[in-house]
């Protein structure tokens, strides 16, 4: 299957490194999201990370222009009908993805594959409550799209061979290391690294360790590149929790259960580096100071 334009719904941390890293292969980008003001902020945020790569010699300016032309941004849904192939980046609730899927149902011609970023959620359920179950199949992307080199696919029960090999090929096609999971909660990454960093969260909660402390342990004593609580800062404190929750209520395993002190950050707007403030304080440029 030849893709010549993959829609990307969601212009956030992750759908907007999708789009770049799309459009940097050559491939022509449709990113949507809700508003001219998160488009032009997807946008923006493409643009600044061509532009260090261009200062680190790794682009030319001219071919930072040609990334960013490829990719036109709009607030309608019926654009996407001309993408080949759709991959979804919002929220990380099933009800949403599920729903816009459906919207897309009706929008995009029946080959169209529709893919979906999600961390946890089943591909098999989503693929199921639309006409072409068979095109539909996970694609999940790693945090920042730009720098981290994997792919999972996670195929749904109906999801073709067909859909399989194209979004590999797709993958592959914008530099990425593909492997394939099997459609349970969280599916391999996450289902390893998401119950770590809880632990670390009910370590920092039961006075066992500070924050500065927990994240340099582990960095030091398992050569980590990154705290288990900088690294849930990044990937977003909210989308820890939801994929907390889908594997507790789907496995019914209590070594599963969200930390309470993941829970009241959330519920009072911590959710990490977007918000400017989780475990980490962040100045505008980003940069993190221990509350």
């Amino acid at each position: 299957m030849a893709v010549s334009t993959v829609g990307v719904v969601g212009a956030g941390q992750m759908g907007s490194g999708i789009a770049q890293v799309t459009a940097q292969a050559g491939v022509r980008v449709v990113m949507n999201d809700v508003s001219q003001e998160m488009c032009s902020h997807g946008l923006d945020a493409i643009g600044r990370n061509l532009d260090r790569m261009v200062q680190r010699g790794r682009f030319k300016p001219e071919e930072r222009d040609r990334v960013i032309a490829r990719i036109e941004t709009t607030t309608n849904l019926e654009d996407l009908a001309s993408a080949d192939f759709v991959i979804e980046a919002v929220v990380e609730n099933e009800d949403a993805k599920i729903g816009l899927f459906q919207k897309l149902d009706q929008l995009c011609p029946p080959e169209v594959i529709f893919a979906s970023n999600t961390s946890s959620i089943s591909i098999t359920r989503m693929g199921a409550r639309t006409r072409r179950a068979d095109r539909v199949i996970g694609m999940h992307f790693m945090n920042p799209v730009p720098a981290m080199r994997l792919v999972e696919i996670i195929r749904g029960l109906a999801t073709s061979d067909e859909t399989f090999q194209a979004t590999r090929a797709l993958a592959e096609r914008v530099g990425k290391t593909t492997m394939t999971a099997q459609d349970f909660p969280g599916f391999i990454v996450n289902r390893v690294l998401l119950p770590m960093i809880n632990e670390a969260i009910y370590t920092l909660y039961e006075g066992v360790g500070g924050v500065t402390d927990i994240d340099t342990a582990m960095k030091l004593g398992t050569n980590q590149p990154m705290g288990p609580l900088e690294l849930a800062d990044l990937i977003g404190l909210d989308t820890c929790l939801a994929i907390m929750e889908v594997m507790h209520r789907v496995l019914g395993d209590d070594k599963y259960r969200p930390c309470p002190l993941l829970k009241k950050y959330v519920d009072a707007g911590y959710l990490g580096r977007k918000s400017g403030r989780g475990f980490y304080k962040y100045d505008a440029q980003g940069n993190p100071t221990a509350p």
